[in-house]
């Protein structure tokens, strides 16, 4: 299966034209903010939602919402406290919101998972991890079939939290604190398409009010 985080070589040339396409184009977009690129490829976009769509989001969340999930891998006990709940893809609203993010990367929305939403209480919170999928994993086998690799990870913050939340990079000392509408984007992976082990990140616990978000994963192929 190979080492830990690699895919296969077809996977992974697959995971690097992905990565580099979409890096060339956030650098042209004026709107885009890069807020590191180097160690991590990073970028930010303001009130990428607006604040009705925000809260139109958020209702959805609420009426989807379950203990979240997480893939078979020991992060440790309590890893992931938040409720979470995919949105329906078939939606015309959501697939506006998704085409939307397809226009920003310049990838066509099959390339895109559904969005997930997800809430956080106080207290509540998701210890750090990557969204790459391990290779050595027994999942993974299935996430091949079902487009590979994971190259880009989208989440837009839904509501301004009153304290705590933030989504941390520990491994570049990076925190970004919940900020309604705002877009971040990070490559899982380098142009080479190697996985990227300083996307470690992790959602803060929740001091304060509630959190919301919605994550978008891109894959290396059509996702199924």
């Amino acid at each position: 299966m190979g080492k830990h985080g690699r895919t296969d070589d077809t996977n992974r040339k697959e995971l690097a034209a992905m990565v580099g396409a979409v890096i060339e184009r956030l650098h042209a977009d004026p709107d885009v903010q890069v807020l590191h690129d180097d160690k991590l490829l990073l970028f930010g976009v303001a009130d990428f939602f607006s604040k009705e769509e925000c809260e139109r989001v958020m209702e959805m969340i609420d009426r989807t919402a379950r203990p979240s999930p997480v893939f078979n891998v020991d992060y440790g006990k309590g890893a992931r406290t938040s409720y979470s709940g995919d949105l329906n893809a078939d939606d015309p609203f959501v697939r506006s919101l998704h085409r939307r993010m397809d226009d920003l990367l310049g990838v066509e929305e099959r390339w895109g998972e559904t969005m997930q939403g997800q809430r956080y209480a106080v207290g509540q919170e998701f210890k750090a991890h990557h969204d790459w999928f391990d290779t050595r994993q027994p999942y993974f086998k299935g996430e091949v079939a079902m487009g590979g690799q994971r190259a880009w990870t989208l989440m837009v913050y839904l509501n301004d939290v009153e304290a705590g939340g933030a989504t941390e990079f520990p491994k570049v000392q990076i925190a970004i604190p919940p900020q309604q509408g705002t877009l971040i984007i990070w490559a899982n992976a380098d142009t080479n398409g190697k996985v990227n082990m300083d996307t470690l990140h992790a959602g803060t616990p929740v001091v304060a009010g509630t959190k919301y978000v919605v994550t978008r994963w891109y894959r290396a192929r059509p996702w199924y």
